[in-house]
């Protein structure tokens, strides 16, 4: 019985070895391919309100970042996509249950102090079509973000008017410089 037990406990060790391994590996290769991904976006964002004003961020936000999502998926096999709770397009990134726990759990953390820039979450899942990988990345709102993302006395009108028009149920915006907006999810199969 000792022997079943002692064998049964060396197996349980193994696989828990190789399971924090291929966790860390998959958690760094996601970071590889989310934090270019972040800069890139931050950069096109930037230089778009530079040339034609913050009204103009509203198009890298979207047309620019989902072909870049687009882009990373279809050169890993992964599932990218930008999530948030308060959602601006919900044809484009409507969080699934597994991504608003984590958003949610984003939120409790950074209100106890942690900063936004940090946080993110991985971890292997069973679903009904198969075994995934998942990983997601906070997006702390940026003070160029504002123009779009703040208050409603904070956006300019015209930035309102191209929202309503792009937006009609738009719901992203009352957020201030630092909290969480939203974030970068990758899903990928195992």
């Amino acid at each position: 019985m000792n022997k079943k037990i002692s064998l049964f406990a060396l197996l349980s060790l193994a696989t828990c070895s190789v399971y924090a391994e291929d966790l860390t590996k998959y958690q760094d290769e996601s970071r590889a391919v989310a934090m270019p991904f972040l800069k890139q976006l931050g950069a096109a964002n930037q230089k778009a309100v530079s040339e034609g004003g913050p009204d103009s961020a509203v198009k890298v936000c979207r047309d620019i970042a989902p072909q870049m999502t687009g882009e990373v998926s279809r050169k890993t096999g992964w599932k990218m996509t930008r999530v948030s709770l308060k959602v601006r397009n919900p044809m484009l990134g409507v969080a699934d249950a597994w991504e608003q726990k984590a958003l949610m759990e984003f939120e409790a953390r950074a209100a106890k102090g942690e900063k936004p820039e940090t946080l993110e979450l991985s971890e292997m899942v069973q679903e009904p079509a198969g075994k995934y990988f998942r990983f997601i990345k906070a997006i702390p709102l940026q003070a160029g973000c504002v123009a779009c993302h703040g208050a409603t006395e904070q956006i300019p009108d015209s930035v309102k008017a191209r929202l309503n028009e792009d937006y009609p149920h738009d719901k992203a915006t009352g957020y201030s410089v630092g909290q969480v907006r939203g974030a970068v999810s990758i899903k990928r199969p195992i």
